[in-house]
């Protein structure tokens, strides 16, 4: 029951809604940024990823100066493997001269591929796009127009209302305020929160956010949990912390953690 809890930290994206058009209108913006000559090849490649056959994947994280896909320990942060794009095994020790140290991510050259906004990203990157921002703000404000409906999970209000009288409830997203205030309106959610963080830049200010929130409201790693569906981000530096974990993962997901618990939804939070 999150209601045990003294402090429950929500990610937004992914987490409190779902669904995945979005993700393919921030494709399209990306592709129009592409030589037109690899239209094609972009498209094919970010099909395959969303469907598990490239070897770009959510979890993984990809360098964008060495145009290199990376299997991560999320735990240490250490790369364990590397990938050409084309699927090529990178040499042991080419690795170690590359990332001898945990791995630090920036938004710009180091990604972590968290989510399924990062699969696009990375494929428009791998064709040469300089600045994707634009197109990711296009998205944000097409996904708030008639256009595009944005789902509501059942039940979900229902419960972080009543969660929100039992316990304290803080938000903590990447998006900026304007994005998280359009969403949340959406959402019906504007009034759920007692705290709500922006513009997050997690993984890199995670662990710092979290310190500075259980110092605030005065409660121990143990008393807290962290809910989203970006283990790299949300997960990891909460277990690290000694709090507690609920990964939101739909698919099959191995990992022995005595503080971690694997969800398919966060409406699952609440049955």
């Amino acid at each position: 029951m999150l209601a045990n809890y003294k402090l429950v930290i929500f990610d937004l994206d992914g987490t409190l809604y779902e669904g995945t058009d979005h993700f393919d209108y921030y494709a399209e913006k990306l592709k129009a940024k592409v030589d037109q000559k690899n239209h094609d090849d972009f498209t094919s490649e970010y099909e395959k990823m969303k469907k598990g056959k490239h070897i770009v994947s959510i979890g993984k994280a990809y360098d964008v100066k060495q145009d290199l896909v990376l299997t991560v320990d999320p735990m240490t942060l250490m790369v364990s493997e590397a990938h050409r794009w084309d699927g090529e095994c990178v040499p042991e020790e080419e690795i170690s001269v590359l990332y001898p140290e945990t791995l630090e991510f920036n938004f710009k050259d180091m990604i972590a591929i968290g989510d399924g906004w990062w699969l696009p990203f990375v494929t428009a990157k791998h064709y040469g796009v300089e600045d994707c921002y634009p197109s990711y703000v296009a998205t944000k404000e097409y996904m708030v127009t008639d256009q595009f409906t944005l789902e509501k999970l059942e039940g979900l209000r229902e419960g972080l209302t009543q969660l929100k009288q039992d316990t304290q409830t803080v938000l903590v997203t990447n998006s900026d305020k304007d994005d998280v205030g359009r969403l949340l309106q959406e959402l019906d959610l504007t009034d759920v929160f007692d705290h709500v963080v922006t513009s997050a830049q997690k993984p890199a200010q995670t662990t710092a956010i979290f310190k500075e929130l259980l110092q605030q409201y005065e409660v121990d790693a143990a008393e807290t949990v962290s809910i989203g569906d970006n283990f790299i981000n949300e997960i990891a530096p909460a277990l690290l912390l000694g709090m507690k974990g609920y990964y939101i993962n739909p698919h099959d997901f191995k990992m022995d953690h005595h503080s971690l618990t694997v969800i398919p939804s966060v409406t699952a939070c609440f049955q």
